[in-house]
């Protein structure tokens, strides 16, 4: 038996083992073959030396993890238990800079796979559950491409399947039919543009928002486009979305597989899209999944009970 004292000194005690110790007790939990002692800054560690040295390996990127990104989750501590850490390794996590100087950033493992996928394929679909940050992701990354002129102009969809794409009953423009579908990308969009900003862009085309049916005929060039909630696109128009794709374009297709909405009779065009495209180059699946939620931490104990 072999014993290794390691000292904390300069780290957040508080933020690294949580409020009531309770990620120092996830972490002796995900590491049985160890004893681990805490006192004030120091953490003992005792046990064979084969299994001190992984659990040292592991820890260290703990610590390096809390001081890049000032946040370490149990999500966090679990995927890099997972050997899924650090993605980025020689990359800045900030994806634009937002109002006021606010810093957008990719907070998970497949949050940053999705930064690092866009770079070097031209459809990417993001699939997975509720408060994932998706969406937010996929949006940050077309407001990126549009600051850096890599694109001419963002196109945001979303089918609106609530009203069958018949929107033509509901009063006002087609911009405030859609409002109410659009909100999630609207909110995402207010982070990251100034409103005045944000409102030039609306009106000279530069942001455009179209319900899915509108883009029917169209051919999408030098833009990045979102198609969100595209479990609800049927098979059709799910291949008449994709195949709109123009030269200089990116598209991203976010979707739950679980929120389904369509008739039962119609097959998800996402589900669909996903069993027939995976082994396409230069489209990329990413799945998120409950350890990617970013929201209230109950968030993912409710997912987790659905499933």
């Amino acid at each position: 038996m072999s014993e290794k004292l390691i000292t904390l000194e300069n780290t957040d005690i508080n933020k690294l083992f949580g409020s009531n110790n309770v990620k120092f007790d996830k972490i002796k939990k995900c590491f049985p073959q160890v004893k681990l002692i805490s006192r004030g800054d120091n953490l003992r560690v005792v046990g064979s030396k084969d299994n001190i040295s992984f659990f040292e390996d592991k820890f260290n990127i703990f610590i390096k993890h809390l001081e890049r990104y000032n946040s370490l989750t149990i999500s966090q501590i679990e995927r890099i238990i997972e050997g899924e850490d650090n993605i980025m390794k020689d990359e800045d996590d900030v994806i634009v800079h937002g109002k006021n100087g606010r810093l957008i950033k990719a907070q998970t493992f497949n949050q940053r796979k999705m930064v690092a996928e866009i770079k070097n394929n031209d459809v990417l679909f993001a699939i997975g559950p509720a408060g994932t940050g998706k969406t937010y992701t996929s949006v940050a990354l077309a407001v990126k491409h549009l600051k850096e002129k890599k694109v001419k102009r963002i196109i945001l969809i979303r089918p609106a399947i609530e009203v069958g794409e018949n929107l033509g009953f509901l009063p006002g423009d087609l911009k405030e039919k859609l409002d109410p579908y659009m909100q999630p990308i609207y909110d995402a969009l207010f982070d990251m543009i100034p409103i005045n900003r944000l409102n030039e862009y609306l009106q000279d085309g530069t942001i455009q928002i179209s319900p899915l049916a509108f883009m029917r005929g169209r051919t999408l060039d030098n833009a990045f486009v979102i198609l969100d909630e595209g479990q609800n696109t049927t098979q059709h128009q799910m291949k008449m979305f994709l195949t709109r794709m123009g030269k200089s374009a990116k598209f991203i297709i976010t979707g739950d597989q679980t929120q389904i909405d369509l008739p039962k009779k119609q097959s998800s065009g996402l589900l669909h899209a996903q069993s027939i495209l995976k082994d396409i180059k230069n489209i990329s699946f990413i799945n998120l999944d409950s350890k990617d939620i970013i929201r209230h931490k109950l968030v993912k104990q409710i997912i987790n009970a659905y499933k």
